[in-house]
């Protein structure tokens, strides 16, 4: 679902209303204290650590306001997972995007735009609209095989499964896996071609199977991001096609406010110091960088990983909330050939003995996206994207090719002349592509993912309750902390929301 790297499948979100209920009590905030800060003045107002989506359009809101901000960020560029590549043979190179690709929901008349949407069309970002309901062949290891009645049979049963999931919500019932959501709509794949056809439907957009997903929040999910009448955008799906990279959108926002003295590109972060005081962060090399308040976007990976140390120690509510959800991998595979010998769809669904074998398959050499170019890509995601990190390219390209190979039987499929996916997951920079809401979904840890710490506040697209796992959710995110620190800053209703210190059920486990 949603800072996605993948796209919603157009048509499937329903009517009904599907909303989480976040009314719940809180008691006084724990924030950390005897932080060890240096005591000396501060660098700046506020660091915004990572230069993302989310940190990005925090620094936009804190310099509409005057207030001064450093943004620290480790990569050599802005744009967090909006990462591009130059991919190709030296004479036909082409731009690929390595992570976010697509602009989901743009706008409908008389309804919100999609703040991606808005930028996209600001610095003229050259996209082109990405049909998953229609432009798609289907195979199998025995190659072009049609099942797509059962493509369409699970982007009917994906619209019912929402449906279930918003009937829970007004009756307080608790959530569950996805994979029992499908259940309980009669919806149990069995075959090689249905399983294949629930993944491009699921696992496709969130990242994970049905056992490993929310059922409720998989669906909420779909509805306030495609839905205009639960407050969404549109059905469209946009995919980034210009030579600039995706990346070029945020990048050109930033130049129009951000100076150079603020922002350190390829620095860091090692240990971040927190009190109701102030925020300390050293960084790898040593350097200490002080400030009033803080706002951290790391990904959720990155702190579920203990990438980054934090002193004091994190609050176990904090800890609970930051492992309740995952961080779905999310491994697109590029492969560019001599010349195009594949389908002239733009999707393509392989069906394996091995559910998520390389099952998702995308042409970008097919007119209106990057004719000629060669380029085909395929996607896999979850536990399958942590497999093949773990072996060589040579090994994967391997793997990769055979399936092609029993796709197209009857020609002779030759290598590739250039082969390419990166290692999200192992990346210590990230530590996956984008977060989804595990089983068990609790609104506790929604509030408590977000909660300040002091004078340290979180914010990404993790902590977006509507929109977790989208670029405008990461967007609302950034837009709203910094809202809040400001209001802090200049005395005007400082009023955090506070943790909840114990996530409970509502009924005690009697054993």
């Amino acid at each position: 679902m949603f800072f996605k790297l993948s796209l919603r499948v157009l048509a499937l979100c329903p009517l009904p209303l599907i909303s989480p209920v976040f009314a719940l009590p809180r008691p006084a905030s724990t924030a950390g204290s005897g932080a060890p800060l240096v005591r000396k003045a501060p660098n700046t107002q506020v660091l915004i650590l990572g230069g993302g989506v989310t940190g990005i359009i925090a620094a936009r809101t804190l310099a509409a306001q005057g207030i001064d901000f450093l943004v620290v960020e480790a990569r050599d560029e802005l744009g967090g997972r909006m990462r591009s590549a130059t991919f190709g043979a030296p004479n036909r190179r082409q731009t690929v995007e390595l992570g976010a690709n697509w602009i989901h929901g743009t706008q409908e008349e008389g309804h919100p735009a999609n703040p991606i949407y808005e930028l996209a069309l600001k610095h003229t970002l050259k996209t082109v609209e990405s049909d998953a309901h229609a432009s798609i062949k289907t195979y199998d290891a025995n190659g072009a095989v049609d099942y797509l009645d059962l493509v369409h049979n699970a982007m009917d049963a994906y619209t019912q499964f929402t449906i279930a999931a918003g009937a829970r919500l007004p009756e307080n019932l608790v959530d569950l896996t996805a994979r029992a959501g499908y259940a309980l709509i009669g919806q149990k794949p069995k075959t090689l071609h249905e399983i294949a056809s629930e993944y491009f439907v699921f696992d496709f957009t969130d990242g994970q199977s049905p056992e490993q997903s929310s059922f409720l929040a998989s669906a909420w999910g779909c509805n306030f991001t495609y839905n205009v009448d639960q407050g969404g955008f549109s059905e469209e799906d946009l995919l980034s096609i210009d030579e600039r990279g995706f990346k070029y959108l945020i990048q050109a926002e930033a130049a129009e406010f951000l100076k150079p003295s603020q922002v350190h590109l390829q620095t860091t972060v090692a240990t971040i110091g927190y009190s109701d005081s102030g925020v300390s962060v050293t960084l790898t090399d040593g350097t200490v960088l002080t400030a009033e308040y803080a706002i951290c976007t790391f990904s959720l990976g990155v702190l579920q990983n203990d990438d980054v140390q934090f002193h004091p120690p994190l609050p176990e509510w904090k800890v609970e909330a930051i492992h309740s959800m995952i961080m779905a991998p999310y491994t697109k595979i590029f492969l560019q050939f001599p010349q195009k010998f594949w389908f002239d769809t733009e999707f393509a669904v392989y069906a394996d003995s091995e559910r998520g074998r390389y099952p998702i398959w995308q042409s970008l050499d097919i007119d209106g996206f990057l004719p000629g170019s060669g380029v085909i890509f395929v996607t896999v995601t979850g536990d399958f994207s942590k497999r093949i990190e773990a072996m060589t390219d040579a090994q994967v390209q391997s793997e990769v090719m055979q399936v092609l190979r029993a796709m197209f039987p009857s020609v002779a499929v030759p290598e590739p002349t250039a082969f390419l996916f990166p290692r999200w997951f192992s990346d210590p920079l990230y530590r996956g592509s984008y977060s989804t809401w595990a089983p068990s979904f609790v609104p506790q840890h929604v509030i408590n993912l977000g909660a300040p710490l002091g004078n340290l506040w979180f914010a990404g697209e993790a902590t977006s309750e509507k929109y977790f796992g989208y670029l405008h959710g990461a967007y609302f995110e950034g837009e709203a902390a910094a809202s809040q620190v400001v209001r802090c800053i200049k005395g005007q209703q400082c009023n955090p929301q506070p943790p909840i210190l114990y996530a409970r059920n509502a009924f005690p486990y009697n054993l």
